[in-house]
């Protein structure tokens, strides 16, 4: 079965038990001894039957109602991908918690409910629907934890709290994190402007219960009848609640109760929530960055990292190599050449590998760049580089920019010219050397207008890959250029 076709299946269903519930209901109010006329005359079970039909047919209806917006409003609604849910999905949380609250809906449907919206919830778009998410979630745990305390009996302060004033404290909390701490976090003194406007969101509050529950704490009690449901008898009824035991606690627990929980508890909690989810979303926008700043650098390295004109000039010194040989030194730079485009295609695509992979492929360019240059005598290149036995990891092609650059800017064929590479390792930490000689290129020479890897790419992508783990020293002077890195690296990928 499909979604649609599990959707409608659960469509029929829930119609049919709501219709078999409305049925019941009006039987069970019909023959209940509860049900009769102030006098205490029994009536007759028709005049019991129609005397009840609209009260629970209203219920019920309303229960439907709600169903049918949560199906067929908010699901699709927190389903969209491409764009947030609209506003009226607030409007439909309210209006099942006023339903709650007014007794309309007994808590049987309502705990139906709530697990109905968490099953939504879950399965919807987060992603941008982060306050209709909240919303959702705060009220179902708001109505579970409520009707559990009615089905149980408990206090009735306690139910009084929990039925008035938390859908009051969770209104004001989401009003604090979405609306008025990010007003006031744009302008001066946002503390005060912060702590003001609660306080005024308060004192409304507070004013507006005041006007809904000070009348009905005038309810006579003595006469009081309700119209239940469902055979069980647990429904929620405001009335019953304020007009029932000591009216004067029960208007403390919610005119002041609602005033110093929202002062004392959701103003700083608000507060504190909404700065440890900046400094996430904050810490996050900075990874995010850092990953793009890794994947720019490792894309400009990419493009970049096979100097065209160097394997022109390899394959030029292996065809005059081959003129002047049996092909031996021919065979050597060959193969040396293909474990280089091997490394390039294989081990550069991971993002650590180790040491000693990255040192055999520096050393195979060292020594494709020797062969290149060993028909000039005033040519010097020294390397001291250790074989490298432990089980150290490093970033792919981190090492070769510098040589590269050295090669690239060191050497002249007219001209005396220097390198000196040197590469050793001490517990987990490498030292790194170049030392090499600067030679102006000549207008016609191809490399003059390229600026290959450069050291900027290789700052960056040690910022990026070693922050804090790295020192990199620069010298230049008229005619020799040195780096020295010293590097941290780990025994694990």
């Amino acid at each position: 079965m499909n979604s649609k076709e599990i959707a409608r299946l659960e469509l029929l269903i829930v119609t049919a038990c709501i219709a078999i519930a409305f049925l019941f209901s009006l039987i069970n109010t019909a023959i209940s001894p509860f049900h009769q006329d102030p006098y205490m005359i029994p009536r007759s079970l028709i005049s019991s039957i129609s005397d009840n039909f609209l009260p629970n047919f209203f219920n019920f209806l309303v229960i439907y109602i709600n169903y049918i917006l949560l199906c067929f409003y908010v699901t699709p609604e927190l389903n969209k991908k491409d764009e947030p849910a609209q506003k009226g999905v607030l409007l439909v949380f309210a209006f099942l918690s006023i339903s709650i609250i007014l007794g309309i809906i007994n808590i049987f449907w309502a705990i139906l409910l709530a697990v109905k919206i968490m099953f939504i919830l879950f399965t919807g778009n987060r992603n941008k629907n982060e306050i209709y998410f909240e919303t959702g979630f705060l009220t179902s745990i708001w109505i579970i934890i409520t009707s559990a305390l009615f089905f149980l009996y408990a206090y009735s302060l306690l139910k009084l709290y929990l039925l008035l004033v938390i859908p009051v404290v969770i209104t004001l909390y989401l009003y604090a994190i979405y609306y008025s701490i990010p007003k006031a976090s744009k302008r001066v003194w946002k503390r005060t402007r912060y702590f003001f406007s609660m306080l005024s969101m308060a004192i409304l509050s507070t004013a507006i219960l005041a006007a809904i529950t000070i009348p009905l704490t005038v309810y006579d009690n003595g006469h009081f009848n309700t119209t239940y449901i469902t055979s069980f008898n647990i429904n929620i009824s405001i009335k019953q609640l304020l007009s029932g035991g000591n009216k004067e606690a029960n208007l403390l627990v919610v005119l002041l109760g609602n005033f110093l929980t929202q002062l004392i508890l959701v103003t700083p909690i608000a507060w504190r929530i909404y700065k440890d989810r900046n400094t996430l979303k904050t810490e996050e926008i900075i990874t995010l960055k850092t990953e793009l700043g890794k994947a720019d650098a490792n894309l400009n390295f990419l493009k970049s990292q096979i100097n065209p004109h160097f394997l022109f000039n390899a394959l030029n010194t292996l065809y005059g190599t081959a003129l002047q040989e049996k092909a031996e030194r021919t065979g050597e730079g060959i193969q040396k050449l293909g474990d280089m485009m091997r490394f390039m295609l294989q081990e550069n695509i991971e993002d650590k590998i180790t040491l000693s992979k990255d040192v055999d492929y520096l050393n195979n360019y060292i020594a494709l760049q020797k062969l290149r240059t060993s028909i000039s005598p005033d040519i010097t290149i020294e390397t001291q580089i250790d074989e490298q036995i432990n089980t150290l990891f490093i970033s792919p092609m981190l090492l070769i920019p510098f040589v590269e650059n050295a090669f690239k800017h060191g050497i002249s064929l007219q001209s005396p010219s220097h390198i000196k590479i040197t590469l050793q390792t001490s517990g987990n930490t490498l030292y790194f050397d170049v030392h090499n000689s600067i030679h102006l290129k000549q207008d016609n020479d191809p490399e003059k207008l390229q600026s290959g890897i450069g050291l900027q790419n290789v700052k960056q992508r040690l910022d990026l890959l070693y922050p804090g783990q790295h020192e990199l020293i620069i010298r230049q002077n008229a005619k020799e250029f040195f780096i020295h890195l010293t590097l941290q690296l780990s025994e694990n990928d």
